[in-house]
């Protein structure tokens, strides 16, 4: 009995610990730019643990719900992204400065031609193809894109990848769980929503599901989506598509 006592008193201020880390507070800072030291306007700030985001206001402040050893991701169009953790110290002083870096990034002429046409209707008429893929709406969006190709062959990919361990979404999907569970809480989350909407780079995406950009392309080629729509979809595209193959992927396995 005496030694049970002496383990309880043990225990106690580890379980005290782990509970002073999982309280829920609030961080604030304020980002600015490194090069004229002026606050930065619009910045997203994503708590990547709880799916969670805001931007800042016209003096780059911000304020958001943290635990400590939570993790920032700091973006904005044309600049590096930032990632920051949540520390005791930050919690207990208040808020912090955060600097942004500009991109340097020298823009060439570029001519967009997506087809070569003649102006010969009988011509023109065979140089474009064929409608290869479908399209399917989302809530929050107003066009819908392209889904995943739903012929037999495509069912037949993912049905084949749950029997092998091999396949790389029997490792993703099982593997990744806790990560892809977060799919349904960034669509929730509108400074989330918004932020991947206009993002091309899948670099948040990629931080939010613990990832990396190529991991992603190879994800959606075996849920047979199409080339073009993996490099033009924006993030939220690409999340809510990888999302449909992996609802489809638990239905399979249940199956």
């Amino acid at each position: 009995m005496r030694y049970f006592t002496v383990l309880l008193l043990f225990m106690l201020p580890l379980c005290a610990i782990a509970q002073v880390n999982q309280i829920t507070q609030k961080v604030s800072g304020t980002i600015i730019n490194d090069n004229t030291l002026k606050p930065i306007t619009n910045v997203n700030v994503i708590n990547i643990n709880k799916v969670k985001g805001v931007t800042t206001d016209i003096k780059g402040y911000f304020e958001l719900e943290v635990s400590v050893n939570d993790t920032l991701h700091i973006a904005l169009l044309g600049y590096q992204s930032l990632r920051v953790r949540v520390t005791n110290d930050w919690l207990k002083n208040g808020t912090a400065k955060l600097l942004l870096t500009e991109k340097a990034i020298a823009l060439e002429e570029v001519i967009v031609r997506k087809y070569d046409l003649t102006g010969y209707l009988e011509i023109d008429s065979k140089l474009i193809p064929d409608k290869e893929n479908y399209r399917y709406s989302i809530s929050g969006l107003s066009q819908g894109y392209e889904t995943g190709d739903t012929s037999p062959g495509a069912f037949t990919r993912v049905l084949g990848s749950i029997f092998n361990p091999a396949d790389m979404l029997y490792n993703f999907f099982g593997k990744k769980t806790n990560e892809l569970k977060k799919l349904k809480q960034m669509k929730k989350d509108d400074t989330v929503r918004n932020l991947l909407e206009s993002k091309f780079d899948r670099e948040t995406l990629g931080v939010l599901l613990g990832i990396d950009k190529k991991e992603i392309a190879e994800i959606l080629t075996r849920c047979s989506y199409s080339e073009e729509f993996i490099k033009t979809a924006n993030d939220l595209q690409i999340m809510d598509a990888i999302s449909e193959c992996y609802e489809q992927y638990k239905v399979l396995k249940k199956k």
